[in-house]
Parts: structure tokens; sequence; C-alpha cells
């Protein structure tokens, strides 16, 4: 995959699947809100109107209750035989049948009584004929009734086939006021505006539908009129379960279904809501949400056209150019109007700087390189000189042979093997046996100076002498503490020289009972400033270069430290990592 297509995807997971989990997240959340506050409301709203049907309902109920507990009633149920009622036909008969008829009839809503004893029917207000007391016992809410027990039992519009479409039906078993035994059963029926006009006021969400079902699903009443005495399979109908919430199919369309078993024995109060509208108020956000989403597919879209595409742009011909410095040609690059003064542009140019100083010091190695060569020709010539001086002090040697001077011979060959050691040696790293040589023929040839003014003690430890160190490190240090501690001393000079090892290191320690050095002056000599300095006492190479040379070969953690007190000599400690001739380092330690 690009760089390109890369960034790309890193932006679209970055802000577009963000943008698509908080719209889907926040529709869910919002949808769920509803979802609750229309269970909320419907269970509020069902509630509300069950118990208002059942306000109008027990209206009828006290009506039935105060009936049937009068004596006229319990008279009448309380005869024997159908003979009893025909001995009484005439005026008392009729005097009876007045006053059950004013008892159950006054009410408004009441249209109709039937009134049955426990083998026939007795009495019935209705023009048509009623049931006889056997088809009483057939119909299908009879055992319902009986096992009420004496409390009411309505039935809907359509439950009745003795009743009008238009009527609810009120049957009840009746008791004796004092046995408690069945003597008859009373039947009702009521205008169904005693219920319609809580329907009228039921509150429902707009094109939002309330109904009244039976066990069956036969709709007994609903608010809009429609789908009276049809059956509707709601599957909450054959399933026992606490939600009283889901969402199914009504009229073909889905639909929010609440539901609420009423008071009412054997009825169902049902509220039904189109997802289209009761989700009308979440089409906001989730058209907000797409616009969201599609106004970032098009921000990727220019960014990438504005920022991307030049951007990788850049990055390919930078690898490109440095592809080509692989190989060893070093190019600039040229984008014209795309280099921006951004990132992009600063990559660019510092390339082609790069590119540009990398050419200028392959020119400038490549000019050392010739000079190299030519100072490397020059060295050549100049071998003469240093054996010229070699030849001239073997001379000298000879002459003092065959003189018979000792001194002068020894003096001469320890010249020679300074000097061979000084000039001759090529090798930046010598071993410490060899160093303290060199330093060894010096301080002869200076006690041939000071005589016995000057003595020197030298403690290398076996172990030591193969380790490696720079070369002319021990012997300025050793010049520095003859020409300034011990020269103007007017006492006999000591210096000595030991190799000792310090933790991982080694420390070669020069120590004189010389004048001492102040603290000024040595700060003066390791920062450069030597003003007033006697040059022909300064031929050494001075210890501020013996430090500055350890601390480029070997490190910042090495070099030398002084101590010393006017007037009490001073001590010089040289610290080195421990390296062997074979360039492999001591206790773990890789040669440099």
């Amino acid at each position: 995959m690009s760089l390109r297509h890369k960034i790309m995807l890193g932006v679209i997971l970055l802000v577009c699947i963000p943008i698509i989990l908080m719209g889907s997240m926040t529709y869910r959340l919002f949808s769920g809100a509803i979802e609750k506050q229309t269970e909320n409301f419907y269970a509020n709203s069902l509630l509300e109107t069950d118990r208002r049907i059942q306000y109008a309902l027990n209206e009828m109920n006290v009506i039935s209750d105060l009936s049937i507990i009068q004596p006229v009633i319990q008279q009448f149920l309380k005869r024997k035989s159908p003979v009893d009622f025909r001995e009484g036909e005439g005026a008392a008969n009729r005097q009876l049948l007045t006053e059950l008829n004013n008892l159950l009839l006054s009410h408004p809503k009441i249209t109709s009584l039937t009134l049955y004893n426990q083998s026939e029917l007795i009495h019935s207000s209705t023009v048509q004929p009623a049931p006889t007391y056997e088809k009483l016992k057939e119909q299908p809410w009879y055992p319902r009734m009986t096992a009420l027990k004496g409390r009411p039992l309505w039935l809907g519009p359509f439950e009745n086939e003795a009743a009008s479409n238009q009527q609810l039906t009120h049957v009840r078993m009746i008791k004796d006021y004092n046995s408690l035994e069945n003597i008859g059963t009373l039947v009702l029926t009521v205008k169904t505006d005693a219920v319609d006009h809580v329907f009228w006021e039921a509150g429902t969400i707009k094109e939002g539908e309330m109904m009244v079902v039976n066990r069956q699903g036969m709709v007994l009443f609903s608010k809009s009129g429609k789908h009276l005495g049809e059956p509707i399979a709601f599957p909450f109908l054959d399933q026992k379960e606490e939600r009283r919430t889901y969402i199914d199919k009504y009229e073909g369309e889905q639909t929010f279904i609440t539901y609420y078993p009423s008071q009412t024995n054997g009825w169902y109060l049902v509220a039904l809501t189109p997802l289209h509208v009761m989700y009308a108020e979440t089409v906001g956000i989730r058209n907000l949400a797409l616009g969201l989403l599609v106004f970032a597919l098009l921000s990727v879209l220019l960014f990438d056209a504005l920022f991307i595409r030049k951007l990788v742009h850049s990055i390919i011909s930078v690898v490109k150019a440095l592809r080509l410095a692989e190989a060893g040609k070093f190019t600039e690059i040229y984008l014209g109007r795309e280099v921006y003064r951004d990132e992009s542009g600063l990559l660019v140019r510092g390339f082609n700087k790069m590119s540009r100083q990398i050419q200028e010091l392959i020119r400038r190695v490549e000019e050392e390189q010739q000079r190299k060569k030519e100072a490397e020709m020059q060295a050549l010539v100049a071998q003469i000189n240093p054996h010229f001086i070699y030849n001239s002090l073997e001379t000298i040697n000879s002459m003092a042979v065959l003189q018979g001077n000792k001194e002068i011979s020894r003096l001469v060959i320890s010249l020679g093997k300074l000097l061979r050691i000084s000039i001759s040696e090529t090798q930046e790293l010598v071993p410490i046996a060899t160093e303290l040589e060199h330093v060894k023929h010096y301080l002869f040839i200076q006690t041939c100076r000071f005589g016995d003014k000057l003595a020197y003690e030298m403690e290398l430890p076996e172990v030591w002498k193969r380790h490696l160190t720079l070369k002319l490190i021990v012997q300025p240090i050793v010049e520095n503490a003859l020409y300034h501690g011990i020269e103007p001393l007017q006492d006999k000079g000591i210096i000595r020289i030991r190799v000792m090892e310090v933790g991982n290191d080694l420390v070669v320690e020069v120590a004189d009972n010389g004048l001492g050095i102040e603290p000024q002056r040595l700060e003066e000599l390791f920062a450069g400033r030597q003003p007033h300095m006697d040059k022909a006492k300064h031929r050494g190479v001075g210890m501020k270069n013996v430090h500055d040379r350890l601390r480029i070969r070997f490190g910042a953690s090495y070099g030398i430290m002084v101590c010393g007190t006017n007037g009490e000599g001073t001590i010089v400690r040289i610290r080195m990592p421990r390296i062997l001739d074979d360039g492999q380092a001591s206790q773990g330690r890789v040669g440099l």
C-alpha cells in the first residue's frame, strides 16, 4: 500500500468512522429514548383509559348490585315453579314487574334486562324473544360467569350473540341474600356510548390507534372505529410475556404496539403507533449524520487534492533522489510551484542543501587526498633528514668510543633513541613500556645536564607493559615538571613516575617535589592563555595538548588531573583506558 493510500485510510478511519459511529450511536440512543417515551406515554394513557372504562362500568355494577339484593327480585326468583308465576298474574304480578323494571331500566344507558331462575326464563324486557335458559347455558361465556361466583361479567359488543353490536352485555349470577345459594341469572344490555366517549378522549400519538380486544383478538372498541368485530392475531395473546411493548406489522407496516391487561376480565387495551410516525423526529438526526459523513468524505478528497498528493509527491521525489545518492549520483530536486513553505518544502530544500554540502565535502575530501599524496611524497623526500641525523650521531658515538669517553657515548645513544621514538615512530598508540623508555632516555639526557640536582624513579608492573597508550603524553608532563618545578629549586629535585590501576582504567602518575603550581596559573594553562611564558622553556606540547589528545582519542571521561600547591610539589595523573597491544581491551573493554 502506498503512502498516499495509507494517509487516506488513516484520515478515513480517524474522521469518517467516528462520524458514522457517532451518528449511529446518536440515532440508536435517540430512537431508544423515543421508544421509552412512547412506551411510558402509552402505559399511562392505557392505564388512564382503563380506569375510565372501569369507572363507567362500575356505575352499572353499582346499579346491578343494589338491584339484586332488593326483596322484589329475591322474591321473584324464589318462586318454586312456573305455576307460581302464573298464579301471580293480575294486578299484583304487574306491580311486581313494574317495580323490577323501575329498578333496572331507570338508568338511561341500560336498554334491556333479562331474568332467569335456576331452570327457565322468567322475565325479559326485550321486544324480541330472549334465549331460553338452555340456550343461555350453551353460551361460551357462561362458564366464565359461573366462575366469578356472583361478580359481574362484561361482554363486548361482539361477544354476545343475543345482543346488538351497539350494546354491551352485563351478566351475573344472583344469590340468595340469606343462604348465598344461586337463585338466578341477570342479563343486562347497555349502550356502548358508555365506553365510546372514553376512547374519544383517550390520548394517542398522531396517527396512533387505541382499541380493546378480547382473548381471541376480536376488536371490541377502537378509537378510529376500524376493524370492529374483526379478529386480529396479536402475538401477545398466545405468549405469556412480561414485556408490554414490541414491534410487529399492522396493516402492512411496522408498528410499535403497547398492550395492557384490563381490569375487566378477558379484555386487553392495545395502542398502535406506526414506526415512521414515531421516528419522524429522528429523521433530522439521521439526515444530519449523513450530511456530516458526506461533508467529511468531501473534506478528505479535498485534503487529498490540496495536501496529501503534494506531500507524497515531495516525499517520493526525495526517495528517488536518495536512491540516486546511494549510487553516488547527487542531484537536486526541482518541484517548481509545488514546493510550499511547509514541512514538505523544508524537506525538499533540506535535501537539496544536504546534496550540495555532500558534493562540497566530496570535493574537499578529493582535494585532501590529493594533498595527502603530495605530503607523502614530500615525507619520502624528507626521510633523508632523520637518516642524516642518525648517521651523524653514529659518527659522534664512534669518535667518543675511540677516545674512551663513555659518558658522551651514552648521551649520544640516548639522544638517538629519543629522536628515533619521537620522529620515526608512525603509530599513534605505543606500548606503555615504549613510552616510558622514551621518557627514560629524556631524563638520562637531563641528568647529564643537571647532575646530582636531579633524580628520578620509575615503577611499571610487568602486567601493564603490554598495554597501549598515546605516543608522547608522559614526556611533556615530565618536561613541565623539570623546567617549572625542579629547575628553580635550590635543593635536589626528584621525579617519580609510576603506572597503577584505578577501577577499570590505567593511570600514569608523575609526581615531583618542585615549587608546585598556583591554581590561577593552572587555570590559565588549561584555558590556553600563556601570554608571559618563555618560549625557550616550553618546547614541549604542553599539558593542555596532552589533555585534549586523550579526550579526543578516548572520550570525555579521560585526560589529565593536576594536584599541586605552591611550594609543595605537583602530582599529575594521566588517565587512559586499558588497551592490549593486540587490539583487545582487557576485562571486556574494546580497544579503540
